[in-house]
């Protein structure tokens, strides 16, 4: 635990290119100054409002698995924080993840030689005042009465622990992380910085975390936006 960190992502990315990284280590800070988000975007968030941490796994499974390590995460997440709100949660793909149609956490996986760190800020305390953007809300915003981040840090790792380990083992989360996917069966149109856009309805995840949309074609980065 840190008061004051740049990143807790690249804290670990700097161990890991140290080799001084070890499965199942893990930062939390009450502050970043330079926090980030999926596809190099920054990630505000006023001191003690929000939980910032990141840990490193390294997984038995085919790298070219582990892309779904980030929504096996998500889903890890959302079934921690949704029991205690009353409305609606879901997973936006591939990891943000909504309440209602705004976004209260998003998470950030890197691959390292022999792993890979997962990043994750969830809005906790914020007032409406505190959120960085109109599209973004928190769990006190939302009516949750869990709000004690030292409990949801600590769910949340003991929960993925289990989850992670029956994923390395082989058992499938798909259809898990499906049911709580509002993505899946809506008009979507993917984004991608520097490539033409392309829309299609979001049918289906397979094993690598890819998005499918009903043509075939497999979504595996870019934004996705959800057309009425």
């Amino acid at each position: 635990m840190v008061d004051l960190t740049a990143s807790t992502q690249s804290d670990l990315l700097s161990l890991a290119n140290s080799k001084q990284l070890e499965a199942g280590e893990v930062i939390v800070a009450e502050y970043q100054s330079a926090g980030r988000g999926r596809l190099d975007r920054t990630f505000e968030a006023a001191s003690g409002t929000a939980l910032l941490f990141s840990f490193y796994v390294s997984p038995k499974r085919e790298k070219n698995e582990w892309g779904f390590i980030t929504q096996l995460a998500a889903l890890t997440m959302h079934e921690n924080i949704a029991p205690d709100l009353p409305v609606e949660c879901s997973v936006k793909w591939p990891n943000d993840i909504l309440i209602g149609e705004k976004k209260v956490a998003g998470l950030l996986a890197q691959v390292t030689e022999g792993g890979v760190i997962v990043g994750i800020g969830l809005n906790v305390e914020m007032g409406i005042e505190e959120l960085p953007v109109t599209t973004a809300t928190s769990l006190k915003i939302s009516g949750s009465n869990n709000l004690n981040r030292n409990i949801l840090l600590s769910n949340f790792l003991n929960a993925f622990e289990f989850n992670f380990r029956k994923w390395d083992a082989g058992e499938d989360f798909i259809d898990r992380y499906a049911a709580i996917c509002s993505t899946l069966g809506r008009p979507v149109n993917i984004e991608v910085a520097g490539r033409e856009s392309r829309s299609g309805v979001a049918d289906s995840i397979n094993k690598f975390g890819a998005l499918v949309l009903t043509d075939g074609f497999e979504v595996t980065i870019g934004d996705v936006v959800h057309l009425r």
